[in-house]
């Protein structure tokens, strides 16, 4: 599913226009995105969270010449599925 068809999906489910599901989704999308660069976490009751985690430096190899290289720490957004999505999957 793409996010046209999830938009298609949430307009005939809430009985709303696709241009109005859309808005709702980009809302949704962008309210979570200042919530990770904030730090905090979103917590969907059922559904999930997505939180931020830190990945410390390390260093890897270049696959190609096999030299050595430095990857920089970095924070990424990570999801955890809640119960009751992983009990319906």
């Amino acid at each position: 599913m793409n996010k046209s068809d999830l938009i298609g999906r949430m307009a005939s489910d809430a009985g709303i226009t696709k241009a109005q599901a859309a808005s709702a989704l980009n809302s949704f999308t962008s309210a979570t995105a200042e919530a990770l660069k904030k730090g905090d976490k979103v917590i969907l009751v059922g559904f999930g969270t997505f939180s931020v985690s830190e990945r410390n430096a390390r260093t890897g190899r270049n696959p190609q010449t096999g030299a050595e290289i430095k990857i920089a720490a970095k924070k990424v957004a990570k999801f955890k599925a809640g119960a009751e999505l992983n009990a319906g999957i």
